[in-house]
């Protein structure tokens, strides 16, 4: 039986709210595995996906067309956060959400709704990592991004989205393939 990405949203944000409250003001300018982006800007980049990503599962345009900077001018950003997941898994509960292609992606629903997962995912595990938090995804979840990024890597490397592969011994865990996978060393430390 396939998951719905609405069941597995809820599932990556019950493990990535918890991390995103927990970043300390003073965390804010450290740096993340995400290298292009240190605490604040990772966090703000996500939020921004997770608005963006419930656009596109009702089927509209989404907009990544500024620099967020939701941590600076929302006062309670992480409480922001929480919403906006709330509101992206039920955005993608909605009847069709997964259904035929999405916004200016022209891109299979339920692919866009795997791209979205993956985010959540991996960018909770990156901010976990870089303010010293733990963080254990679902390992429903892990499995659903263990395939669905290996068919986007090509694309998402081209795109600038992943690094290269990042060598992982043939032991390593299955999260720590799908980071790999995205570039990412599993055994990154700030």
């Amino acid at each position: 039986m396939t998951n719905t990405i609405s069941d597995l949203l809820g599932s990556a944000a019950e493990r990535a709210v918890p991390v995103v409250r927990g970043i300390a003001e003073d965390r804010l300018a450290d740096p993340t595995p995400c290298t292009e982006y240190d605490v604040r800007a990772l966090a703000d980049h996500l939020i921004q996906v997770v608005i963006n990503f419930q656009a596109l599962a009702a089927k509209k345009d989404s907009d990544f067309s500024f620099v967020p900077h939701y941590t600076e001018t929302e006062g309670d950003w992480r409480g922001r956060f929480a919403d906006e997941t709330a509101a992206l898994t039920e955005a993608w509960a909605a009847p069709g959400a997964e259904e035929g292609t999405t916004g200016s992606l022209g891109m299979p629903a339920r692919t866009v709704g795997q791209m979205v997962l993956g985010d959540l995912t991996v960018h909770a595990w990156d901010l976990a990592r870089a303010t010293g938090q733990e963080f254990t995804p679902d390992p429903v979840v892990v499995g659903e991004l263990s395939v669905s990024l290996e068919a986007m890597a090509p694309m998402a490397r081209q795109g600038g989205v992943f690094g290269e592969p990042f060598p992982v011994p043939d032991d390593a865990s299955e999260f720590d393939r799908v980071l790999a996978l995205t570039g990412r060393n599993p055994r990154w430390q700030p």
